[in-house]
Order: structure tokens, then C-alpha cells, then sequence
């Protein structure tokens, strides 16, 4: 990770001409990046920074990543503040020098980067006739609510992306604002505070601002995060285009109880501060049921069908701004002591917001489990490309026949797990075939070690 970071340093600071100001962008931290936002800056404007340190954090719809400088500089101006979401990748969020540059000339450098994504879209336009006066102002780069009064005034507004794009959903002329932001530009608060004169009789189509102090709300509004957007846009698209079905058997977990038991016995008789979960035996045993129906390690590509030939399991982990599903690769190689480390650092990682795309981006199968929190059984959505996700629900002391006992009944203590497949991919006798061979090996966990 902090290598592809310092590489993206390089390209923005190092490349520029020496002894002169330049803009330092967004960074894309992943493929399919499109926005960031800003979590912090790690040093002042003005501060000097040297080569491996850490810039900022950068906000991506899935963890919080470093962004590490690759030569000695000079942080002369910064653009986006702390906090600042919504931010397209490539947008200018700083000014960087050198040692023994002139700083004063910051401001400007920042006013022409800021103004350039303003400018751009005018490219795609037909040209036009020149018009006499060099004070028009460029075409609709205002919201439409602003009356011609106020785009005759010839005066450039300053803005970041997220604030004009606010400010045309809620039809805010940004020409009435007070920006607060580096060198009066407007910022997302500015806009998000902005109350009309005459506003208490607003149409009520129209999206109403957060309660600005909050004294007589009886409720709480929460920005929406990058993360969690980008859940609620996947997890719908899923939801509404993938056949999903669902297929539910009861497990008997007394072996694996009693083996987990033993093991973990072991481990701490040895000192190595290892325990195993009942998690580790299921992950385990979803790698072995991949090998034995290996057409439910399958995606979706829409022309093709893609079947792996390694079980990349994704575990589901909650963390305080949304779920994400780190990766344990290609399990069926791995033992459980294996398993169970790797999957607590990168759980630990999740929850911290530390995880590499690389460590998130992919997967073949994935696993969630709310066993934890008492739930006895519920559906869980498929995480495409993917055909499967495996929804394990609590183990709970179930009754059961047993005729060969004297009271002809006995407990034990019984899993309930569900399998979301799609059925483009996995038909329903291939979904039972799956089940079938993950129950048996469950049932029969000595089976992990032939």
C-alpha cells in the first residue's frame, strides 16, 4: 500500500518544475476510485515535510489510506480541509513547494487550481462567438437559481465540487454564500448552513438542510460516508438485478465444539497466545465444500461464467461506518492456526479503516456471520461478481430423536445456516450439493486434517 501511495507523490510533486509552486491532487487509491474525502492532515501549512512521511489520510469508500510523501517539500497552501467529502478524484487539495520558495504566492496557485474544474466542461462545448466583454461570466457554472442579476456581476465563484453540487440539488445560489473555506472558497458547511430569506414555506419536494444547531430537532442527521453510499448502491444493485434464492440446513456442531476445545486446550498448554474460533472450523470448511462443488466458487461476468480454481473467502466484518469484506486467500492451502491469525488482523484492520484495496477487492466466496449477536437465522445478500454468500446464523441446544438412547431423545447443539445463491450460476441442486458436503464436513471436522 504506502508504496503505490509514495508513487502517486512522486508523480504530482516530484515531476513539477523545481523552485515552483504546484498543486498536489487527489489521489485515485484504487481502481474503481472515483471521490475521496479528506480524513486529516498530518502537518500545518507552512510546515516542512521530508521524503516517507505522512501527507494525509485519504478517505476512500472503504478505508482510511496514507498518503506518504516521496521527496522533501514544503506544504505551502491547503485547499481541502479536514473532514471535506465528496472530493473527484484528480481535484487539486493542496499547494506544495520546495525549500526556499516563495509562499506568498500559494493563494494563487490554489485560486487557478480550484477554478480549473469549473473551466473544463466549457471544452465540450461548441465554441461560441466572442462577446465584447471580457467580464462574462463562463456558462451555468452557477446553479440555475441564481437570478441574472448575480451572474452579470462577472465575479468567479470559488467552490468545491461538493458544495456546487449540493448547492443545484437544493437549488442554493452560491453567489449569496460567504465561503469559509482557504481564500473565501465555498465549502460544503457553508452551503449546508445556508437558510433562504423566505425558506420556512419551502416546497416540500425539495431536500431540507441539517438542522444547524439542532436545538429543537428531535432527531440527528449523520452525513452519509463515502463507504456507506457506496453499500447502499451495490448492495440495491445486487438486490434488484441478481436472482437470488435461498437454501437452509441444520448442522450438528458437537464434534467441532468438542475439537475446538481440545485445540485451543493445546495451544494455550504451549504458550501461543492462539485461540480458534468456531469461525476458523467454518471458513475451513466452506475452502473444503468449494473443492469438492466447485460451481459454486463461481462469478457472474455477464458473457462468461468465471470459476476459480482457489477459495479467496470474504469475511464480512462490521466496523463503525459500514460493512466491508476483507479477503483470506486461497484458504484450502491453509491450516486453521493459519486461518485464525489472518483473519483477526485483517478483522482488526477493517475496524481500524487500515485495509489495502487489495486486501478488500476480489474475493470468490463470502461468509457472514451474526451468530455472535444470538440471530438464529436470516438471508444475506450476494456480493457480486460473486454467486454465493453463506449466511451463519447462532449454535443453539436443540432436541433431536435418538433412538438408541434410553429416553429416546438427546441434545445437541445445532448451527443454522443459509446459502443466498444466484441462480444465473448456481442452479438449486448445486446450492444442495454444496450444503450437503459443508454439512458433512462440519459433522465430521477430523476430516480438515486427512
Amino acid at each position: 500500500m504506502a508504496s503505490a501511495v509514495r508513487l502517486f507523490a512522486r508523480r504530482f510533486h516530484a515531476s513539477s518544475q523545481r523552485g515552483a509552486l504546484t498543486p498536489f491532487n487527489m489521489p485515485a487509491m484504487s481502481p474503481t476510485m472515483t471521490e475521496g474525502g479528506i480524513a486529516n492532515w498530518k502537518f500545518k501549512e507552512g510546515d516542512s515535510f521530508s521524503a516517507g512521511d505522512v501527507l494525509l489520510e485519504v478517505e476512500t469508500d472503504k478505508a482510511t489510506i496514507d498518503v506518504e510523501a516521496q521527496d522533501d517539500g514544503i506544504l505551502a497552501k491547503i485547499i481541502s480541509s479536514d473532514g471535506e467529502k465528496g472530493i473527484k478524484v484528480g481535484t487539486a487539495i493542496a499547494v506544495l513547494g520546495e525549500e526556499g520558495d516563495d509562499l506568498s504566492g500559494a493563494d494563487a496557485v490554489a485560486s487557478k487550481a480550484a477554478a480549473a474544474p469549473a473551466e473544463a466542461p466549457k471544452e465540450d462545448k461548441p465554441a461560441e462567438a466572442p462577446k465584447p466583454e471580457a467580464s462574462t461570466p463562463p456558462p451555468s457554472s452557477a446553479p440555475k437559481s441564481e437570478s441574472k442579476s448575480e451572474l452579470a456581476q462577472g465575479d468567479r465563484i470559488f467552490a468545491s465540487p461538493i458544495a456546487k453540487k449540493i448547492a443545484l440539488e437544493r437549488g442554493i445560489p452560491l453567489g449569496k454564500l460567504k465561503g469559509s473555506g482557504p481564500s473565501g472558497r465555498i465549502i460544503r458547511e457553508d452551503v449546508e448552513k445556508y437558510v433562504a430569506p423566505a425558506a420556512a414555506t419551502a416546497s416540500s419536494s425539495a431536500p431540507s438542510a441539517p438542522a444547524s444547531t439542532g436545538e429543537t430537532a428531535d432527531y440527528v442527521d449523520a452525513p452519509v460516508s463515502n463507504m456507506r453510499r457506496v453499500i447502499g448502491q451495490r448492495l440495491s444493485q445486487a438486490k434488484s438485478e441478481l436472482p437470488h434464492y435461498y437454501v437452509t440446513v441444520d448442522i450438528n456442531m458437537d464434534k467441532v465444539l468438542k475439537l475446538r476445545e481440545v485445540f485451543n486446550k493445546t495451544l494455550a498448554d504451549k504458550d501461543k497466545g492462539l485461540k480458534l474460533s468456531v469461525n476458523d472450523f467454518i471458513v475451513k470448511a466452506t475452502s473444503c465444500a468449494l473443492a469438492d462443488v466447485p460451481e459454486a466458487n463461481s462469478a457472474w461476468m455477464g458473457d462468461y461464467i468465471r470459476t476459480y480454481k482457489k477459495a479467496d473467502i470474504s469475511v464480512a466484518v462490521a466496523t463503525p461506518t459500514g460493512l466491508i469484506t476483507p479477503i483470506v486467500k486461497d484458504v484450502g492451502g491453509k491450516g486453521l492456526a493459519t486461518i485464525s491469525s489472518e483473519t483477526k488482523a485483517l478483522a482488526k484492520k477493517a475496524r481500524d479503516g487500515k485495509l489495502a484495496p487489495h486486501e478488500y477487492q476480489g474475493g470468490s466466496f463470502t461468509i457472514s456471520n451474526l451468530g455472535m449477536y444470538d440471530v438464529s437465522h436470516f438471508t444475506a445478500i450476494i456480493n457480486p461478481p460473486q454467486s454465493c454468500i453463506l449466511a451463519i446464523g447462532s449454535t443453539n441446544a436443540t432436541l433431536v430423536p435418538a433412538p438408541e438412547e434410553e429416553k429416546g431423545f438427546k441434545t445437541v447443539q445445532v448451527m443454522k445456516v443459509t446459502l443466498s445463491s444466484d441462480h444465473r450460476t448456481v442452479d438449486g441442486a448445486v446450492a444442495a450439493r454444496w450444503l450437503s458436503a459443508f454439512k458433512g464436513y462440519l459433522e465430521n471436522p477430523l476430516t480438515f486434517m486427512l
